[in-house]
């Protein structure tokens, strides 16, 4: 798809991965709809690209900015929230809460939007994944669930779509404000995080290139892949090394 003059939607536009993919895509010509719940971040996001702010919270009102978004070209699904630490500590209501940003809310403004793009012949659903989705990590099993949820969703979409095209983008770790929002900060020294403008390259080049499939960095596919291999021995090595 030529994103010249493309309309696209972006969820967790604010900071991190979404602010970055709203530059990328404004570069490349796109008319943006940025989403967010930072009002003042957003509006900020929208005044350097160009784009419309639509301030809200995507768990409670998909079908209000969905309506407020119009029809849209392009759907990027970035909103996204964590939590780490392990699952028996972990508050009933931050479960709740990560299912619902990760997962339902996604799913529930895809739905909204994608009638629209199957009746003018063309779009495309971008879901922003994470490496976690594809392997498991330990302390994030939940986020990890969402992200999966997320993966396959996407994959079904795929098989049941012939206009509208789909991909999935499945970033490692991100130097964005993610660690400090959910509470634990990343502290290990390998893998060192990736600048949020190489995710939002991903999902540019995703669109333009169609592709179903993007890891960031790349060579994060080897160990997604060895995983469905070799899962014993991936079991193993991940419980020797993390």
């Amino acid at each position: 798809m030529r994103l010249s003059g493309a309309r696209v939607l972006i969820t967790g536009a604010s900071s991190g991965i979404g602010a970055a993919t709203a530059r990328e895509m404004a570069r490349a010509g796109a008319r943006l709809v940025l989403a967010g719940r930072d009002r003042r971040r957003l509006d900020a996001v929208a005044a350097e690209t160009g784009g419309l702010a639509l301030p809200g919270d995507l768990t409670t009102d998909a079908a209000g900015l969905a309506s407020d978004a119009g029809p849209v070209d392009v759907l990027v699904n970035n909103a996204g929230t964590g939590w780490a630490g392990p699952l028996a500590r972990m508050p009933g209501e931050a479960i709740e809460r990560l299912v619902a940003v990760n997962l339902t809310a996604p799913i529930l403004l895809t739905r909204l939007l994608l009638p629209g793009m199957v009746e003018r012949g063309g779009g495309h659903l971008v879901f922003v994944a994470s490496i976690a989705g594809a392997v498991g990590v330990r302390d994030e099993a939940v986020y990890s669930a969402t992200k999966a949820g997320l993966i396959v969703f996407a994959e079904g979409l795929r098989h049941e779509l012939r206009e509208v095209r789909v991909s999935v983008v499945l970033p490692g770790v991100v130097d964005t404000p993610f660690f400090e929002r959910r509470g634990t900060p990343y502290a290990r020294r390998r893998p060192r995080p990736v600048p949020p403008e190489r995710v939002a390259r991903a999902v540019v080049s995703a669109v333009e290139r169609d592709r179903a499939e993007c890891y960031v960095p790349g060579w994060l596919r080897v160990p997604s892949r060895f995983r469905g291999a070799a899962p014993g021995v991936f079991r193993a090595l991940s419980g020797r090394f993390g």
